[in-house]
């Protein structure tokens, strides 16, 4: 199961009896359960990463039990695949958002809860910009029409709409996702946008709710690096330790210690804090 050969994975890992570790063993387990990804081609590091973690949560996830008869039975969601139950996976990765859509005509707010687990953020420039403007442009009210209008219940007709996201649920862990491939003039191509990302004090509350994610600051802990194109790239990791505070790359068997001003990358895919 990929569960265990992940498990193995994270052991020989902190054991640090070794100066590198492949992950072969898991890439090779993982790839039968996950077909997409056992070809030896270039895959979405995002992708990849939800997957990884749904396959965990399906594994680790505690359902309630019943006794019915004289029997233990599980409850509902107790198959595989179910999403419920929670997990270590819930416990640290997963967040709620909450989208509020407004009927135009007649005001009335409707709200749509949604889980989460990555956060994929639109990148509003093409030379730079601020992780804080990436999610500006992801939490700003949005309006639906022509095609994309609702069906306001009260109404009982289609109509114009907004709608905006807030968290009313922060996650112990909170990863963001760059946008780098998006459509531009019928093409898809990558974005090479500088992002600037804080290391320490990012301020989630300005797109909470009130009543929730008070003093919710984060600091960086790792980046998921991407460089090359569309079809061929080559993906790197920064990661801080947890006890030294010291920042790390891994490139493949390369695991360098780098100073802090490196860790600011243009190729930043995935931001963890």
């Amino acid at each position: 199961e990929s569960a265990t050969a992940f498990g193995c994975l994270m052991s020989d890992m902190w054991l640090g009896e070794f100066d590198y570790v492949s992950p072969e063993a898991f890439h090779s387990v993982f790839g039968k359960q996950y077909p997409a990804f056992s070809r030896r081609t270039q895959h979405d590091a995002q992708e990849f990463l939800i997957c990884v973690l749904d396959d965990l949560h399906e594994a680790f996830k505690e359902v309630r039990v019943q006794l019915c008869q004289g029997r233990y039975r599980s409850g509902a969601g107790a198959s595989r695949g179910s999403g419920s139950g929670t997990s270590i996976i819930t416990q640290l990765f997963e967040g709620q958002l909450n989208y509020g859509i407004m009927c135009l005509k007649c005001k009335t707010i409707t709200d749509r809860p949604e889980s989460f687990r990555v956060l994929s953020l639109p990148i509003p420039s093409t030379t730079v910009c601020s992780l804080q403007d990436c999610l500006e442009c992801f939490f700003q009210p949005d309006t639906l029409t022509w095609n994309n209008q609702i069906h306001c219940y009260w109404c009982g007709t289609n109509q114009d709409a907004t709608v905006q996201a807030t968290i009313t649920m922060a996650p112990q862990i909170i990863i963001f996702h760059l946008k780098r491939f998006a459509w531009q003039d019928k093409h898809r191509r990558k974005l090479s946008t500088t992002v600037c990302y804080p290391f320490s004090n990012l301020d989630l509350s300005p797109y909470s709710s009130t009543f929730s994610c008070n003093k919710a600051e984060y600091s960086l802990c790792a980046v998921v690096n991407h460089a090359g194109d569309l079809d061929y790239g080559h993906y790197t990791a920064f990661c801080k330790h947890s006890v030294t505070q010291h920042w790390y790359s891994f490139d493949d068997a390369q695991v360098t210690k780098i100073p802090d001003s490196e860790v600011q990358a243009d190729t930043a895919y995935l931001l963890f804090y």
